[in-house]
């Protein structure tokens, strides 16, 4: 049983492990680095490395199935950030943008949006590259979703 937060990292392409893995240090948290394959992660007993098996959103659904209130989530994938947020998690894109009950339909339909342009063959240009602002947008919003996560963690979970 646990009564603290609990970091889950959508690990494939994420550019923030690092980060997330400093501030789970001083926070005393534990991670998860969720993975379709291998990546390294620091030895520690916070740090537990998921190889789940390849496909789409495997790795996704199990995050999904794991994350609850007093968690938070690190995803740039919009439909996992919705589902964390259902469950009760907090939900940061590695930029830094928080992801909010507020803010989640807009991105699910933006990203449809972009979904259905490619299927017609536009080229919708993809994302913004990483810049070190985006670190840093990201290391205060991690830090206030952890502060914010310690608060609302249940008193004792499975």
């Amino acid at each position: 049983m646990t009564d603290m937060a609990t970091l889950y990292i959508d690990a494939d392409a994420c550019p923030v492990k690092d980060e997330v893995y400093r501030v789970a240090d001083r926070y005393g948290l534990p991670v998860f680095v969720v993975s379709n394959s291998w990546i390294r992660v620091p030895v520690s007993p916070r740090v537990t490395s998921v190889v789940v098996d390849d496909g789409p959103d495997v790795a996704d659904d199990w995050i999904a199935e794991r994350a609850g209130a007093g968690d938070v989530v690190i995803t740039a994938d919009i439909p996992l950030a919705d589902r964390a947020l259902k469950a009760g998690a907090q939900a940061i894109h590695p930029t830094g943008r928080v992801f909010s009950a507020d803010s989640i339909g807009q991105a699910l339909a933006s990203r449809s949006i972009g979904e259905h342009l490619r299927s017609m063959g536009e080229i919708t240009g993809g994302p913004k590259p990483f810049v070190p602002a985006d670190r840093s947008r990201f290391l205060q919003a991690l830090d206030a979703a952890v502060v914010r996560a310690r608060k609302a963690a249940p008193a004792a979970r499975p």
